[in-house]
C-alpha cells in the first residue's frame, strides 16, 4: 500500500480552492497546520489569523489559497474522502467474492485510521478526528444545494455509490441499498463521536468496534430482506 500510494495525488474539485495548496510549500504548510490547529481548538475557534501566526505568514497569504475557512474545511474533508477511496479501491480490487468485498469495504470505511507515511504534510489520524467532529459543518449550511451542484461533495457521494453497488452485488433484491450505504458512511463518524463523548449512547467501546457493529448491521439487513 505504501509504495502504491507514494506518488498519489488526491484530486479535489478546483472550485473549492483559489490556488492548489499542493502546488507550493506554503500551500502544504497551510494544510498541515490547519489540521493541527483545528484539532487543537476546534473549527469554531479556528481563524486564518491564528493559522497565519502558527505558520509565520500573513493572513492575506492564506486567502490566496482559500476564500474562507468553510472552503478550507471542504478541502480537508474532500482530501480525507479521496484518500479513503484510494485505499478502498486498492485493497478490494483483487477480491472477487461480493460478500468478502463488501465486508472488506465496511472495514476500511469504519476502521480506526493509522497515519500514512506517504503524505508527510498530512496527519491522517488527526484529520480523521476532524472529519468525525467537524464534517457535518461543511454541509449543514444554507448554501448546501448550490455547493452540491458545484460538485463539492462529489468524492463523498462517489464513496456512498461504491458501497451501494457492492450491496446490490451481494443482494440485488435489497430495497434500500443507497440508504444503507449512506448510513454506514455517516454512522461510522457518529459512532466514533458517541464513543468519545457520549459513551452511554453506544455499544462501541474498546471491546466492540464500530466496524463490528456495521458489519453486523449491513449483513443482517441485506440477508433478512423480504
Amino acid at each position: 500500500m505504501e509504495y502504491l500510494l507514494r506518488d498519489l495525488k488526491v484530486v479535489i474539485n478546483d472550485k473549492i480552492y483559489l490556488k492548489d495548496p499542493e502546488s507550493s510549500t506554503l500551500g502544504k504548510k497551510i494544510v498541515e497546520y490547519s489540521i493541527l490547529l483545528i484539532n487543537d481548538i476546534g473549527f469554531e475557534g479556528f481563524t486564518f489569523k491564528k493559522l497565519g501566526e502558527q505558520i509565520g505568514s500573513n493572513e492575506s497569504s492564506i486567502y490566496r489559497y482559500f476564500e474562507n475557512k468553510h472552503k478550507l474545511l471542504l478541502y480537508l474533508a474532500s482530501w480525507y474522502w479521496g484518500w479513503l477511496e484510494y485505499q478502498l479501491v486498492f485493497m478490494t480490487n483483487s477480491i472477487s467474492n461480493p460478500t468478502e468485498k463488501l465486508k472488506k469495504t465496511i472495514e476500511i470505511i469504519t476502521q480506526t485510521v493509522k497515519e500514512d507515511s506517504s503524505f508527510s504534510h498530512i496527519n491522517e489520524v488527526l484529520l480523521h478526528k476532524i472529519v468525525i467532529n467537524e464534517y457535518s459543518k461543511s454541509y449543514l449550511t444554507k448554501e448546501v444545494d448550490k455547493e452540491n451542484k458545484e460538485g463539492y461533495f462529489l468524492i463523498y457521494k462517489r464513496l456512498v455509490t461504491r458501497i451501494k453497488d457492492m450491496i446490490i452485488n451481494v443482494n440485488p433484491g435489497y430495497k434500500y441499498p443507497s440508504s444503507l450505504s449512506s448510513t454506514v458512511m455517516e454512522g461510522a463518524l457518529h459512532q466514533y463521536f458517541l464513543k468519545d463523548h457520549f459513551s452511554s449512547l453506544t455499544d462501541c467501546d474498546k471491546d466492540s468496534s464500530p466496524t463490528a457493529y456495521f458489519v453486523d448491521l449491513v449483513f443482517n439487513s441485506i440477508n433478512n430482506n423480504n
